[in-house]
């Protein structure tokens, strides 16, 4: 199951699944776009691991890896 966490201001939405028991926890994000209906890609804590990136630049992986740094705490404690 995802929980939300998180809706950027250009409608991307960003959820975390629960902690599994190898002590990760997925980071989902998620943004509708008109061509390919949706760009997605996914982050593994605590390494900070991407794996599935569709749609998204170098530049927005970058960005989002800043916003997951810097919500990782909340993330974990939360999942």
């Amino acid at each position: 199951m995802m929980y939300p966490f998180m809706t950027l201001n250009d409608n991307t939405e960003i959820v975390h699944s629960e902690m599994k028991s190898d002590g990760t926890v997925q980071v989902y994000i998620e943004t509708p776009d008109e061509k390919v209906c949706f760009r997605h890609a996914s982050c593994w804590l605590p390494e900070y691991r991407w794996e599935d990136v569709c749609g998204f630049s170098d530049k927005e992986i970058v960005k989002f890896q800043e916003i997951i740094e810097s919500t990782a705490h909340l993330i974990m404690e939360f999942s």
